[in-house]
């Protein structure tokens, strides 16, 4: 973003060690549950936005701020470096090293053969991702992805096992349709739409909702699926695809980054995280996971759906966005107690009216891809690797090494938390703000670090004593498990009379958190 503000940081030096029997040093009982046989140490506090955590070659470990977070003077993005004392140490303040060119919000991070690799938005808000090595410029390497224009980006980068570089493209919107949910990215972004990997023919829904561009409330405008805000669309329409797509996994050779750019899978809703299993000669030793955001009940087309996902992840694949919901199953699918209605429906106060070729249709939930016309296959239930409580937003994940036994091979992911009311205005408790593990032979997502209540820890009166919104979690070189919890996010219905999202995110709320075990156990309880 284009002003700074001077950060203080809070550094807490290896406090809050807890267990299921022990006390913290400030003696307050902490509320953090970990199976029997692990212990959790603070690492880090103070963060402001936290992201992503990446080791050289040296197993120095970093931290990224993202920045930003539509607010008038806003933190500028760093990289970190953590001491072994706790202390935190700039090394990078991209905004100033990029001359405002790296702007927020910045999610992944990772270190290769000295340099940082790095996703982020550009000034014109696409997507990019850029290359930077200390005492050097930044480097850009890859743009236009203008699917970040909206309220999901690029997020996650990751060395694969290949050596190149792969990184995930958020989608705009929440199900392929402009709506005025995201109006303050549509006001500063007129053009911002969903883009597909390949050319797709529509169906030539249109969904009809106040226009929110004029100063007469009872103006209408409808919008088709893949179109900017006010478009409509026909049957039969053709929307080209693009290799700066969104909802897709990219890879790259970072020796030739745009040359070699290339889709490696797509049709993910607001996919966030990529891991591999590198425990080699083992079980599942190569296979690889994205974790994914599924629907919101929100905007023209919303999708009352039963999970968020981790997948398998298969090349060339189609992965159902926006017609399949996260368990890929058709969003038209009936009920099983109920074959007369739909699986997915939300209460049609909720819904947009539709229009197909200026005829009202109605409000059930109808595919807005003619698939067989676009040559995609429904995608492969058999790829979902786990599926989480829907609105838990799994986010980051990594795969447990060798060095933990019986866990080793299994998926650990980041479950950052609901923003409900806005995201769904059906959920009545909190949901998220954990680590579960996922058992590749079960496909079980099963708690390993949460609060003993569910939700943030700030809203149970225990800030700093618990998890808030765990965003990545990564083994590091030394076996531990580490969890950078992105810090306090909250609900402020005022500020979406400002046009702008209706969420706060108070700074230096953000800490780093080291698992170990304490003990040979059996199995985790």
């Amino acid at each position: 973003m284009k002003k700074l503000i001077v950060l203080v940081l809070v550094i807490l030096t290896l406090t809050n060690v807890v267990s299921a029997q022990t006390k913290n040093q400030t003696g307050k009982t902490p509320i953090i549950d970990l199976p029997l046989g692990y212990q959790i140490t603070k690492v880090a506090s103070g963060l402001t936005y936290a992201t992503s955590l990446t080791f050289d070659n040296q197993g120095n470990m970093y931290v990224l701020e993202a920045g930003g977070q539509f607010l008038e003077e806003p933190p500028p993005p760093r990289i970190l470096r953590v001491n072994s004392n706790g202390s935190l140490t700039e090394i990078a303040n991209l905004a100033t090293v990029s001359n405002n060119q790296v702007q927020d919000s910045v999610v992944g991070l990772v270190w290769f053969n000295g340099d940082f690799y790095f996703t982020h938005r550009t000034p014109n808000r696409d997507g990019a991702v850029s290359r930077w090595r200390p005492g050097g410029a930044v480097h850009l390497l890859i743009s236009g992805f203008i699917d970040s224009q909206a309220e999901h980006q690029v997020n996650d980068i990751k060395v694969g096992t290949d050596n190149r570089i792969y990184f995930v493209s958020g989608p705009a919107t929440n199900s392929g349709v402009v709506g005025i949910d995201i109006a303050p990215f549509v006001s500063r972004s007129p053009g911002l739409r969903a883009t597909p990997c390949q050319n797709i023919i529509l169906t030539g829904v249109n969904f009809q909702t106040p226009d929110f561009r004029t100063p007469d409330p009872s103006d209408l405008v409808r919008t088709g699926a893949f179109v900017p805000f006010g478009t409509p669309t026909t049957p039969g329409q053709q929307i080209p695809g693009s290799n700066r797509c969104g909802g897709a996994i990219f890879s790259f050779d970072p020796a030739n980054p745009s040359g070699s750019l290339q889709v490696y899978a797509w049709g993910f809703r607001n996919i966030i995280g990529l891991a591999w299993n590198r425990n080699q000669g083992q079980p599942g030793f190569g296979n690889f996971y994205a974790a994914v955001n599924g629907y919101d009940v929100r905007g023209s087309r919303p999708v009352n759906d039963e999970a968020d996902a981790t997948y398998r992840v298969q090349q060339n694949t189609w992965y159902g966005y926006p017609d399949f919901s996260a368990a890929l199953e058709p969003v038209t699918a009936l009920r099983h107690d109920d074959p007369t209605q739909q699986k997915f429906d939300s209460p049609d106060s909720l819904q947009a009216p539709q229009f197909i070729a200026n005829k009202m249709v109605g409000k059930s939930l109808r595919f807005v891809i003619d698939h067989a016309a676009s040559g995609l296959t429904p995608p492969d239930r058999n790829l979902v690797a786990g599926l989480h409580d829907v609105n838990s937003s799994p986010s980051l994940l990594d795969v447990a090494p060798t060095s933990w036994g019986h866990l080793a091979g299994q998926i650990f992911v980041a479950e950052w938390g609901d923003l409900a009311p806005p995201t769904t205005p059906l959920r009545d408790k909190p949901v998220g703000s954990q680590i579960v593990r996922i058992d590749p032979a079960t496909r079980q997502v099963i708690p390993f670090v949460r609060n003993r209540r569910r939700g943030p820890a700030s809203e149970q009166g225990a800030l700093g004593l618990g998890l808030e919104r765990p965003f990545d979690v990564r083994f590091g070189p030394d076996g531990a498990m580490y969890i950078v919890d992105y810090g306090v996010a909250r609900i402020n219905m005022a500020r979406a009379a400002e046009n702008q999202v209706p969420y706060e995110f108070p700074p230096h709320t953000g800490a780093i958190w080291r698992v170990t075990r304490t003990s040979n156990i059996a199995s985790a309880k």
